[in-house]
């Protein structure tokens, strides 16, 4: 059977017409970029970092596979955020390199484009599973409630509160997530799935800062998803819970030739809405 195409179809030369040549040399020059700033984010815990536009930032899986529940702000402007659903149009439900991440309305521009991603070649797996997934979003204390009857703290939503606070963010900036290094797929009742990550010690997801950006991660308290947190199997899963690793580098400036920050939308409408007719006496 033939599947349909893609609704969302580029015109040549849009925004969504990447330049792969441009971010291909950005990651081939490893070894001429500055290192800026590392850290090391615990298990079951989060934090937020800034990333500069035109700087690149990598998640690496320090000790084995973890997931990771990412959000992304502009660091100006935090109505400005990661986009999930439009991400998922635009450009695919579990993303790799060449792929943005896109932003809310009314700036629909890219966030961010992955550079790098050592997963790449994972495709689709024989359960139908792809990585760094789009299709769910973090798992939450509220949720939680729901399925378990039992209060936990330390979900990705929670861990990511936390770690926005520092920054003036709240609960209610938290978003739906790009969960790096999740596989992820829908089984044969059209219903999610979560399946063991089959990343390795010192694989890494990458990509480029296409404005000033707040960032936030969570470790995930379900580790590399190998144990359930719900159902009859269920239990903690704390041994197979692990670090990740942040670095963000500064490109030479000599690679951002002819690179500009994309602008937000040029929608020039006013949604039909007409002006008023000014005061009345």
């Amino acid at each position: 059977m033939v599947s349909p195409p893609a609704a969302y179809q580029p015109r040549p030369g849009s925004v969504l017409d990447v330049d792969a040549a441009f971010y291909d040399r950005l990651a081939e020059h490893v070894e001429q970029r500055e290192l800026v700033d590392e850290f090391v984010i615990p298990i079951r815990s989060g934090r937020a970092w800034e990333v500069p536009e035109g700087y690149l930032c990598r998640l690496r899986t320090v000790d084995g596979p973890q997931v990771g529940d990412l959000n992304i702000w502009n660091r100006h402007n935090p109505r400005e955020r990661l986009w999930a659903s439009r991400t998922r149009q635009l450009q695919a439900a579990h993303v790799t390199r060449h792929d943005r991440l896109w932003s809310t309305l009314p700036y629909l521009r890219p966030m961010v484009t992955i550079t790098a991603d050592t997963l790449e070649s994972y495709g689709v797996d024989s359960e139908g599973g792809r990585v760094h997934d789009l299709l769910g979003t973090r798992c939450d204390p509220y949720v939680n409630r729901i399925l378990s009857d039992e209060d936990f703290d330390l979900h990705c939503h929670s861990n990511l509160v936390r770690a926005v606070l520092p920054w003036g963010l709240t609960e209610f900036d938290v978003h739906d997530v790009l969960n790096v290094f999740q596989c992820t797929g829908l089984n044969d009742e059209d219903k999610y799935f979560m399946k063991a990550s089959p990343a390795r010690p010192g694989d890494f997801f990458e990509f480029f800062a296409e404005q000033d950006l707040l960032c936030a991660l969570s470790t995930c308290p379900a580790g590399d998803l190998s144990i359930p947190l719900w159902g009859p199997d269920a239990r903690d899963p704390l041994e197979v819970c692990r670090p990740i690793g942040v670095q963000v580098f500064r490109p030479p400036a000599r690679l951002l030739d002819g690179w500009t920050a994309p602008q937000p939308s040029r929608y020039a409408g006013r949604h039909g809405l007409l002006a008023p007719d000014g005061p009345r006496g």
